[in-house]
Protein backbone atom coordinates (compact mmCIF):
# COMPACT_ATOMS: atom_id res chain seq x y z
CA UNK A 1 0.00 0.00 0.00
CA UNK A 2 1.28 3.23 -1.03
CA UNK A 3 0.48 6.84 0.36
CA UNK A 4 0.30 8.93 -2.50
CA UNK A 5 0.96 11.93 -0.23
CA UNK A 6 2.80 11.78 2.79
CA UNK A 7 2.16 13.78 5.39
CA UNK A 8 3.51 16.73 7.14
CA UNK A 9 4.89 16.57 10.62
CA UNK A 10 3.01 18.19 13.34
CA UNK A 11 3.33 21.75 14.43
CA UNK A 12 3.12 22.60 18.12
CA UNK A 13 1.64 25.92 17.47
CA UNK A 14 -1.21 26.51 16.20
CA UNK A 15 -1.60 26.45 12.60
CA UNK A 16 -3.50 28.71 10.39
CA UNK A 17 -6.76 27.46 8.31
CA UNK A 18 -6.13 26.21 5.44
CA UNK A 19 -5.50 27.63 2.41
CA UNK A 20 -7.92 25.95 -0.78
CA UNK A 21 -4.50 24.01 -2.15
CA UNK A 22 -4.40 22.76 1.21
CA UNK A 23 -7.82 21.49 1.21
CA UNK A 24 -7.16 19.59 -1.54
CA UNK A 25 -4.17 18.26 0.08
CA UNK A 26 -5.95 17.21 3.16
CA UNK A 27 -8.31 15.20 0.71
CA UNK A 28 -6.28 13.86 -1.25
CA UNK A 29 -3.53 12.95 1.88
CA UNK A 30 -6.26 9.73 2.52
CA UNK A 31 -5.67 8.77 -1.01
CA UNK A 32 -3.78 5.03 -1.38
CA UNK A 33 -2.52 2.64 -3.88
CA UNK A 34 -2.51 -1.36 -3.78
CA UNK A 35 -1.37 -3.84 -6.10
CA UNK A 36 -3.34 -6.80 -6.79
CA UNK A 37 -2.14 -8.54 -9.29
CA UNK A 38 1.29 -8.11 -11.88
CA UNK A 39 2.73 -9.34 -15.22
CA UNK A 40 5.65 -9.49 -17.17
CA UNK A 41 4.68 -10.30 -20.78
CA UNK A 42 7.04 -11.51 -23.33
CA UNK A 43 4.95 -10.87 -27.05
CA UNK A 44 5.94 -12.52 -30.42
CA UNK A 45 4.81 -9.23 -32.60
CA UNK A 46 2.60 -9.51 -34.47
CA UNK A 47 0.16 -9.35 -31.27
CA UNK A 48 -2.33 -7.15 -29.90
CA UNK A 49 -3.99 -8.10 -26.57
CA UNK A 50 -7.65 -6.29 -25.54
CA UNK A 51 -8.05 -5.54 -21.94
CA UNK A 52 -11.59 -5.23 -20.73
CA UNK A 53 -12.74 -2.65 -18.35
CA UNK A 54 -12.54 -3.56 -14.60
CA UNK A 55 -12.60 -1.61 -11.18
CA UNK A 56 -9.08 -1.95 -10.49
CA UNK A 57 -6.72 0.80 -12.65
CA UNK A 58 -4.51 -0.68 -15.12
CA UNK A 59 -0.74 0.13 -15.06
CA UNK A 60 1.58 -0.70 -18.08
CA UNK A 61 5.45 -0.16 -18.81
CA UNK A 62 6.87 -0.71 -22.06
CA UNK A 63 10.37 -2.22 -21.49
CA UNK A 64 11.58 -3.03 -25.10
CA UNK A 65 9.79 -3.04 -28.88
CA UNK A 66 7.44 -0.69 -28.62
CA UNK A 67 3.85 -0.73 -29.15
CA UNK A 68 0.31 1.00 -29.83
CA UNK A 69 -2.47 1.93 -27.44
CA UNK A 70 -5.75 2.64 -27.95
CA UNK A 71 -8.73 3.36 -25.54
CA UNK A 72 -12.21 3.61 -26.74
CA UNK A 73 -12.05 7.05 -26.98
CA UNK A 74 -9.06 7.82 -28.47
CA UNK A 75 -6.74 7.37 -31.17
CA UNK A 76 -3.70 5.15 -31.67
CA UNK A 77 -0.97 6.62 -29.41
CA UNK A 78 2.64 5.14 -29.94
CA UNK A 79 4.35 3.87 -27.22
CA UNK A 80 8.25 3.99 -26.94
CA UNK A 81 10.45 1.60 -24.57
CA UNK A 82 10.97 3.33 -21.60
CA UNK A 83 7.25 4.21 -21.43
CA UNK A 84 4.75 3.71 -18.52
CA UNK A 85 0.94 4.63 -18.45
CA UNK A 86 -1.72 4.65 -15.84
CA UNK A 87 -5.69 3.73 -16.56
CA UNK A 88 -6.39 5.62 -13.33
CA UNK A 89 -10.58 3.75 -13.93
CA UNK A 90 -9.56 0.37 -15.56
CA UNK A 91 -11.12 1.36 -19.01
CA UNK A 92 -11.10 -0.86 -21.74
CA UNK A 93 -8.19 -0.71 -23.88
CA UNK A 94 -6.18 -1.91 -26.60
CA UNK A 95 -2.40 -2.43 -26.51
CA UNK A 96 -0.55 -3.63 -29.92
CA UNK A 97 2.63 -4.20 -31.62
CA UNK A 98 1.22 -2.27 -35.18
CA UNK A 99 -2.71 -0.87 -35.24
CA UNK A 100 -4.26 -3.31 -37.92
CA UNK A 101 -3.45 -6.35 -35.82
CA UNK A 102 -6.90 -8.39 -34.47
CA UNK A 103 -7.17 -8.09 -31.23
CA UNK A 104 -7.41 -11.28 -28.04
CA UNK A 105 -8.50 -10.86 -24.87
CA UNK A 106 -5.73 -10.53 -22.20
CA UNK A 107 -7.22 -13.87 -20.54
CA UNK A 108 -6.33 -15.93 -23.52
CA UNK A 109 -3.13 -15.54 -22.88
CA UNK A 110 -1.37 -18.35 -20.92
CA UNK A 111 0.74 -17.48 -17.82
CA UNK A 112 3.18 -19.14 -15.44
CA UNK A 113 3.10 -17.93 -11.46
CA UNK A 114 5.98 -16.38 -9.95
CA UNK A 115 4.70 -15.94 -6.59
CA UNK A 116 1.13 -15.10 -5.20
CA UNK A 117 -0.02 -12.14 -7.46
CA UNK A 118 3.16 -11.97 -9.92
CA UNK A 119 3.23 -13.89 -13.44
CA UNK A 120 4.92 -14.61 -16.50
CA UNK A 121 2.97 -14.05 -19.30
CA UNK A 122 3.42 -15.51 -22.71
CA UNK A 123 1.84 -15.65 -26.17
CA UNK A 124 2.72 -16.43 -29.66
CA UNK A 125 1.28 -15.01 -33.14
CA UNK A 126 -0.53 -18.07 -33.38
CA UNK A 127 -2.84 -17.36 -29.76
CA UNK A 128 -2.79 -13.64 -31.34
CA UNK A 129 -4.55 -14.75 -33.75
CA UNK A 130 -2.48 -13.84 -36.45
CA UNK A 131 -0.51 -15.28 -38.74
CA UNK A 132 2.51 -16.93 -38.34
CA UNK A 133 5.44 -14.19 -37.55
CA UNK A 134 7.82 -13.62 -40.71
CA UNK A 135 10.92 -13.92 -38.17
CA UNK A 136 10.44 -16.70 -35.78
CA UNK A 137 13.22 -15.89 -34.24
CA UNK A 138 12.82 -12.27 -33.44
CA UNK A 139 13.43 -10.81 -29.77
CA UNK A 140 9.97 -10.95 -28.72
CA UNK A 141 8.47 -7.08 -26.98
CA UNK A 142 8.78 -6.92 -23.48
CA UNK A 143 5.71 -5.14 -21.33
CA UNK A 144 5.12 -5.38 -17.34
CA UNK A 145 1.56 -5.01 -16.65
CA UNK A 146 -0.01 -4.16 -13.39
CA UNK A 147 -3.76 -4.18 -11.51
CA UNK A 148 -3.81 -1.66 -9.00
CA UNK A 149 -6.60 -0.76 -6.72
CA UNK A 150 -7.73 2.83 -5.19
CA UNK A 151 -8.45 2.91 -1.57
CA UNK A 152 -11.48 4.89 -3.25
CA UNK A 153 -14.44 3.76 -4.69
CA UNK A 154 -14.36 4.21 -8.36
CA UNK A 155 -17.29 6.80 -8.19
CA UNK A 156 -15.72 9.49 -6.14
CA UNK A 157 -15.41 12.68 -6.99
CA UNK A 158 -11.70 12.17 -7.34
CA UNK A 159 -11.46 9.10 -9.28
CA UNK A 160 -14.19 10.02 -11.70
CA UNK A 161 -12.55 13.17 -12.27
CA UNK A 162 -8.96 11.92 -13.36
CA UNK A 163 -8.28 11.67 -17.21
CA UNK A 164 -8.86 8.07 -19.12
CA UNK A 165 -5.14 8.00 -19.49
CA UNK A 166 -2.06 9.26 -17.69
CA UNK A 167 1.33 9.75 -19.82
CA UNK A 168 4.28 9.35 -16.97
CA UNK A 169 6.43 10.62 -20.12
CA UNK A 170 4.15 14.15 -19.57
CA UNK A 171 4.36 14.23 -15.77
CA UNK A 172 8.18 13.40 -15.60
CA UNK A 173 9.07 17.36 -15.47
CA UNK A 174 6.61 17.80 -12.37
CA UNK A 175 8.03 15.36 -10.19
CA UNK A 176 11.71 14.61 -10.22
CA UNK A 177 10.85 11.19 -8.93
CA UNK A 178 9.05 10.11 -12.04
CA UNK A 179 12.32 9.69 -14.47
CA UNK A 180 13.96 7.84 -11.53
CA UNK A 181 11.63 5.56 -11.59
CA UNK A 182 11.04 4.85 -15.27
CA UNK A 183 14.64 4.56 -16.02
CA UNK A 184 14.94 1.88 -13.07
CA UNK A 185 11.88 -0.49 -14.25
CA UNK A 186 13.45 -0.51 -17.73
CA UNK A 187 17.03 -1.46 -16.08
CA UNK A 188 15.02 -4.48 -14.09
CA UNK A 189 12.10 -5.44 -16.78
CA UNK A 190 15.31 -6.15 -19.56
CA UNK A 191 17.04 -8.32 -16.95
CA UNK A 192 16.89 -11.62 -16.08
CA UNK A 193 18.10 -11.26 -12.51
CA UNK A 194 16.58 -13.30 -9.49
CA UNK A 195 13.82 -11.14 -7.86
CA UNK A 196 13.42 -9.05 -10.31
CA UNK A 197 9.62 -9.02 -10.68
CA UNK A 198 9.38 -8.55 -7.16
CA UNK A 199 11.04 -5.70 -7.66
CA UNK A 200 9.31 -4.13 -10.46
CA UNK A 201 6.31 -5.00 -8.66
CA UNK A 202 7.63 -2.85 -6.03
CA UNK A 203 8.43 0.03 -8.70
CA UNK A 204 4.95 -0.50 -10.51
CA UNK A 205 3.07 0.78 -7.27
CA UNK A 206 5.56 3.48 -6.76
CA UNK A 207 5.20 5.52 -10.20
CA UNK A 208 1.53 4.58 -10.84
CA UNK A 209 1.61 6.66 -7.11
CA UNK A 210 4.38 9.14 -8.51
CA UNK A 211 1.98 9.81 -11.54
CA UNK A 212 -0.90 10.70 -9.78
CA UNK A 213 1.02 12.93 -7.10
CA UNK A 214 2.42 15.09 -10.30
CA UNK A 215 -0.70 15.22 -11.58
CA UNK A 216 -2.37 16.27 -8.55
CA UNK A 217 0.54 18.82 -8.24
CA UNK A 218 0.69 20.31 -11.58
CA UNK A 219 -3.51 21.41 -10.78
CA UNK A 220 -4.94 18.40 -11.76
CA UNK A 221 -5.55 19.34 -15.67
CA UNK A 222 -8.48 21.58 -14.75
CA UNK A 223 -10.06 25.13 -13.63
CA UNK A 224 -13.79 23.39 -13.14
CA UNK A 225 -16.13 21.38 -11.57
CA UNK A 226 -14.86 19.26 -8.21
CA UNK A 227 -11.35 20.40 -8.44
CA UNK A 228 -12.32 23.68 -8.79
CA UNK A 229 -15.02 23.90 -6.32
CA UNK A 230 -12.49 22.23 -3.50
CA UNK A 231 -10.36 25.16 -4.21
CA UNK A 232 -12.88 27.42 -3.99
CA UNK A 233 -12.01 29.07 0.08
CA UNK A 234 -16.07 28.75 1.25
CA UNK A 235 -17.21 25.66 -0.74
CA UNK A 236 -13.66 24.19 -0.19
CA UNK A 237 -13.77 23.87 3.60
CA UNK A 238 -17.16 22.22 3.25
CA UNK A 239 -16.20 20.10 0.91
CA UNK A 240 -12.90 19.04 3.02
CA UNK A 241 -14.76 18.47 6.19
CA UNK A 242 -17.54 16.38 4.71
CA UNK A 243 -14.41 13.83 3.61
CA UNK A 244 -12.42 14.18 6.73
CA UNK A 245 -15.94 12.96 8.72
CA UNK A 246 -18.14 11.16 6.97
CA UNK A 247 -19.57 9.82 10.01
CA UNK A 248 -21.09 13.62 11.20
CA UNK A 249 -24.62 14.33 10.97
CA UNK A 250 -23.92 16.92 8.49
CA UNK A 251 -27.07 19.01 8.14
CA UNK A 252 -28.24 21.79 5.72
CA UNK A 253 -27.63 24.29 8.66
CA UNK A 254 -24.31 22.43 9.81
CA UNK A 255 -22.66 22.79 6.53
CA UNK A 256 -23.93 26.63 6.23
CA UNK A 257 -22.63 27.57 9.55
CA UNK A 258 -19.32 26.35 8.51
CA UNK A 259 -19.20 27.94 5.08
CA UNK A 260 -20.50 31.34 7.30
CA UNK A 261 -23.43 31.80 5.07
CA UNK A 262 -27.42 31.57 5.97
CA UNK A 263 -28.86 28.53 4.97
CA UNK A 264 -30.39 29.30 1.76
CA UNK A 265 -27.09 31.18 0.24
CA UNK A 266 -25.35 28.36 0.76
CA UNK A 267 -27.63 25.49 -0.38
CA UNK A 268 -27.82 27.69 -3.44
CA UNK A 269 -24.04 28.19 -3.59
CA UNK A 270 -23.27 24.57 -3.22
CA UNK A 271 -25.41 22.89 -5.60
CA UNK A 272 -24.32 25.67 -8.28
CA UNK A 273 -20.79 25.36 -7.91
CA UNK A 274 -21.43 21.33 -7.21
CA UNK A 275 -24.12 20.26 -9.38
CA UNK A 276 -26.29 18.95 -6.68
CA UNK A 277 -27.69 19.57 -3.43
CA UNK A 278 -25.58 19.49 0.11
CA UNK A 279 -27.63 16.78 1.03
CA UNK A 280 -27.06 14.57 -2.23
CA UNK A 281 -23.55 15.07 -1.54
CA UNK A 282 -22.80 14.46 1.91
CA UNK A 283 -24.91 10.96 1.22
CA UNK A 284 -22.73 9.80 -1.93
CA UNK A 285 -19.73 10.15 0.26
CA UNK A 286 -21.67 8.18 3.61
CA UNK A 287 -22.10 5.39 0.92
CA UNK A 288 -18.94 5.43 -0.74
CA UNK A 289 -17.33 4.95 2.81
CA UNK A 290 -20.13 2.15 3.45
CA UNK A 291 -19.22 0.80 0.70
CA UNK A 292 -15.58 0.51 1.46
CA UNK A 293 -16.09 -0.50 5.08
CA UNK A 294 -18.11 -3.58 3.74
CA UNK A 295 -16.47 -4.54 0.79
CA UNK A 296 -12.43 -4.29 2.35
CA UNK A 297 -13.32 -4.30 6.15
CA UNK A 298 -16.08 -6.80 6.73
CA UNK A 299 -18.34 -4.51 8.03
CA UNK A 300 -21.33 -5.92 9.09
CA UNK A 301 -24.00 -4.28 7.43
CA UNK A 302 -25.64 -2.76 10.59
CA UNK A 303 -22.90 -1.58 12.28
CA UNK A 304 -21.71 0.49 9.03
CA UNK A 305 -25.81 1.91 8.99
CA UNK A 306 -25.43 2.65 12.86
CA UNK A 307 -22.27 4.29 12.47
CA UNK A 308 -23.58 6.64 9.46
CA UNK A 309 -26.37 7.72 11.20
CA UNK A 310 -29.18 5.31 9.93
CA UNK A 311 -32.25 4.72 11.89
CA UNK A 312 -32.38 1.45 10.46
CA UNK A 313 -30.35 -1.21 8.42
CA UNK A 314 -33.82 -0.79 5.43
CA UNK A 315 -33.39 2.80 5.74
CA UNK A 316 -29.65 2.65 5.01
CA UNK A 317 -29.85 -0.17 2.52
CA UNK A 318 -32.68 1.69 0.44
CA UNK A 319 -30.20 5.20 0.60
CA UNK A 320 -27.69 2.59 -0.16
CA UNK A 321 -28.91 0.75 -3.12
CA UNK A 322 -30.28 4.13 -4.56
CA UNK A 323 -26.60 5.92 -4.37
CA UNK A 324 -24.77 2.91 -5.48
CA UNK A 325 -27.08 1.00 -7.91
CA UNK A 326 -26.47 -2.62 -5.95
CA UNK A 327 -27.92 -3.24 -2.34
CA UNK A 328 -25.48 -3.38 0.48
CA UNK A 329 -24.92 -7.56 0.04
CA UNK A 330 -23.45 -6.82 -3.42
CA UNK A 331 -20.81 -5.36 -0.68
CA UNK A 332 -21.28 -8.15 1.51
CA UNK A 333 -20.64 -10.77 -1.41
CA UNK A 334 -17.44 -8.62 -2.48
CA UNK A 335 -15.75 -9.18 0.66
CA UNK A 336 -16.52 -12.87 1.01
CA UNK A 337 -15.28 -13.70 -2.48
CA UNK A 338 -11.83 -11.63 -1.64
CA UNK A 339 -11.40 -14.42 1.20
CA UNK A 340 -11.15 -16.80 -1.52
CA UNK A 341 -9.56 -15.09 -4.49
CA UNK A 342 -7.59 -11.92 -6.04
CA UNK A 343 -10.96 -9.62 -6.48
CA UNK A 344 -9.05 -8.91 -10.08
CA UNK A 345 -7.30 -11.31 -12.74
CA UNK A 346 -4.81 -10.29 -15.05
CA UNK A 347 -5.38 -13.46 -16.58
CA UNK A 348 -7.03 -17.20 -16.64
CA UNK A 349 -4.16 -19.77 -15.05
Amino acid sequence: MLDLLSKPARSPSPEPAPGPRDMLTEILRGLRLDGVEYGRCLLQAPWAVAFPAQRAARFHFVGSGGCWLRTQTSEWLQLQPGDAVLLPRGSFHIIASAPEVPAVDVDSLARIAVSENIYLVGGDAHSAGTPAATDPAATPDLMFCAALRFNLDPLHPLVAMMPELMLAGELAQRDPTVPALLEAMEREVTLERIGACGLLARLADALAASVIRAWVECGCGSSTGWVAAVRCPRIGQVIAAIHADPERDWSVPALAELMGASRSSFAEAFTRTMGESPAKYVAKVKMFQARRWISHEGMRIAVAAERLGYDSEASFSRAFKRIIGQPPSSARAEQQQGRKAPPVRFSRP
